[in-house]
């Protein structure tokens, strides 16, 4: 298995963003090799704590040895972050002063052949970020029906030839089953028109962000986990959240928006009725986006947009 390496994106940008105290709490809930974790735990004092929370067994690994001069600070979580409430409760955690959630998968992962994730490299179809989870890529290629296949092509991944996909990969599984990223790839190569091949991007890029988003439940959780975390948060707390595509950034623009906004009352009401009061303030209307460093040192980081919000 290759080392762990991950790039921490808009580390400073997000980490600044928190406003870290020496004597605050704060979650990582998207460890991966730790470089937001470092960042934070390197601002904490003694009485600082930080709680790092991954579900890829890998990426702990490598954030334990990484963060291991302040172990004294420092709790690792197996876990996805949707857990967050019910993980701050087992540590008896009445509240945080700040939290990091990066949802881009780890270049770890991605250049990990055998976790199944890229469409440059031949393995077994996997993607999962949980390696102890059920759901495989092999399981969605090969048991999906053909209308859910087409549905998540086109609802992840916004892919417009989903319907020539599915039905392409349901008649290739029918003489054999669709064992490899390569096999998918090629199956994808088959089914869209060779002009729109000539895009830029990968033929297979979409298709295969859309199985990964569904193996592993990525935006089911995202609304919910911000709004646990900002229940979390104590005044004048912090979460930053980093997001590699619209669908993402969507849901956490969408949800921020809520989460601001006060009452919803029609306009000719002549009184509140609704009680409805923002809950955050949004530090960034924007996004901040990657700087133009950054993305000469790491061009997998152009898509990422960071969204910060503080607790009223």
């Amino acid at each position: 298995m290759s080392s762990f390496s991950h790039y921490s994106v808009m580390l400073h940008e997000a980490v600044d963003g928190l406003l870290v105290r020496e004597d605050g709490v704060y979650f990582d809930c998207t460890a991966g090799g730790g470089g937001h974790s470092l960042e934070i735990a390197r601002r904490l004092g003694p009485k600082g704590r930080l709680v790092a929370i991954d579900r890829d067994t890998a990426a702990l690994a490598a954030a334990r040895e990484r963060l291991s001069e302040f172990s004294d600070r420092v709790t690792l979580i197996h876990s996805n972050f949707s857990f967050a409430q019910s993980i701050a409760e087992s540590l008896n955690l009445n509240g945080v002063n700040g939290a990091v959630i990066d949802l881009g998968v780890s270049s770890y992962q991605l250049d990990t052949a055998e976790r199944g994730f890229s469409y440059n490299q031949d393995a077994p179809l996997d993607m999962r970020m949980d390696r102890e989870a059920a759901l495989t890529a092999y399981d969605v290629v090969n048991t999906y029906e053909e209308e859910r296949l087409k549905t998540v092509l086109f609802e992840y991944g916004e892919e417009r030839y989903a319907p020539q996909i599915a039905r392409e990969i349901v008649k290739k599984r029918g003489l054999k089953p669709v064992e490899t990223t390569g096999e998918l790839v090629e199956i994808i190569k088959k089914a869209i028109p060779i002009s729109a091949q000539a895009t830029g991007h990968h033929p297979a890029k979409r298709s295969f962000q859309a199985i990964r988003i569904e193996v592993n439940g990525e935006l089911a959780v995202i609304e919910p986990t911000l709004r646990a975390l900002v229940s979390l948060l104590l005044p004048g707390g912090r979460l930053s959240v980093i997001t590699f595509h619209s669908l993402e950034d969507r849901i956490v623009k969408k949800t921020f928006a809520d989460l601001s906004s006060g009452c919803t009352c029609p306009p000719g009401f002549p009184v509140c009725v609704c009680g409805k009061k923002p809950e955050i303030r949004l530090v960034t209307r924007k996004p901040v986006l990657p700087s133009s460093e950054e993305l000469a040192e790491n061009p997998r980081s152009r898509s990422a947009k960071l969204r910060i919000a503080e607790k009223l």
